[in-house]
């Protein structure tokens, strides 16, 4: 099964890579790494993470073979969209990414996952600059790893699979070398419920959100800064369940006292050193009913 249009409906397929060789032994200057990032925790991290998804019944896929000296290959979210049709392939925007996407193109023909299209050209886009606000509108951001090119092939792809798209610009924020993806700045972690940075959050997804319904919890500004902007980025499992890196307490409170149910891992040698959360973690692959 196959099929995604939602951020938050009950998550019941899902790929992802566990950190190999590449990610192992990567120039940490070179991949834009934090002073955090220790190869001795990534495996121990990552397999914490993937074991909250097993145990939520969550059937867990693997990305496996070489990743051909892509380190952040692990973020898995990045190199393709899947939507009720099909995945389109992505083209990442951070230049040591370029060709992730024919890792997932392998993948997807491996599984009999149809490919509905594809970003190429001069355009980049990266899926972690996407994001589904109900089953038929998907917010795309433009920033340093999307540009318009990518915008608008993305726009011309959802159109012919009838999906409206709402583009935003993303602010520079400390600028092209890091990772600044509209999903940094907001995640869905129930049906009409979303964890936002506030500050930062641009102008016109803030109307869509409050038209739509919405309720935004804020995030502490003082955490998000210090987790180099993943402190909100927070991968919802069901309506009103998510899992997010330990440490974050104010934030982590703010989403219980919205009734969010809130599970954390450790996380931050392989997420915030490494400028991926837990949604980047994964390429959801089905999502099921808000149920």
């Amino acid at each position: 099964m196959y099929g995604v249009s939602s951020m938050t409906a009950t998550l019941k397929r899902v790929a992802v890579r566990r950190p190999g060789a590449s990610l192992l032994t990567a120039d940490a200057d070179q991949w834009h790494y934090g002073t955090g990032f220790n190869r001795s925790t990534l495996v121990e991290e990552h397999d914490g993470f993937t074991s909250l998804l097993r145990r939520q019944g969550i059937e867990i896929e693997s990305i496996d073979g070489d990743d051909r000296g892509i380190a952040d290959a692990v973020f898995t979210y990045d190199a393709s969209l899947v939507t009720p049709r099909g995945a389109i392939l992505m083209s990442p925007g951070k230049a040591l990414r370029s060709g992730e996407q024919e890792l997932h193109r392998e993948y997807y023909l491996s599984r009999g996952i149809p490919i509905i299209g594809e970003i190429t050209g001069n355009a980049t886009a990266e899926a972690g600059d996407t994001l589904w606000i109900n089953d038929t509108t998907l917010a795309i951001g433009r920033g340093f790893r999307t540009n318009q090119a990518g915008c608008d092939q993305l726009k011309n792809l959802l159109a012919s699979i009838d999906i409206e798209t709402r583009q935003f610009d993303l602010p520079v924020n400390q600028g092209r070398d890091a990772c600044l993806h509209l999903m940094s700045l907001v995640s869905l972690v129930d049906t009409q419920a979303a964890l936002v940075c506030m500050p930062l959050l641009p102008v016109g997804l803030f109307d869509l959100l409050n038209d739509k319904g919405f309720h935004l919890i804020s995030a502490c500004y003082d955490e998000f800064i210090a987790s180099g902007t993943l402190s909100t980025n927070v991968l919802a499992t069901a309506p009103g369940k998510c899992i997010m890196v330990q440490g974050f307490n104010d934030t982590q409170r703010s989403l219980e006292s919205a009734g969010i149910d809130v599970q954390v891992f450790a996380g931050h040698s392989l997420c915030i050193a490494c400028e991926g959360g837990p949604t980047c973690l994964t390429r959801p692959l089905y999502r099921c009913g808000e149920i």
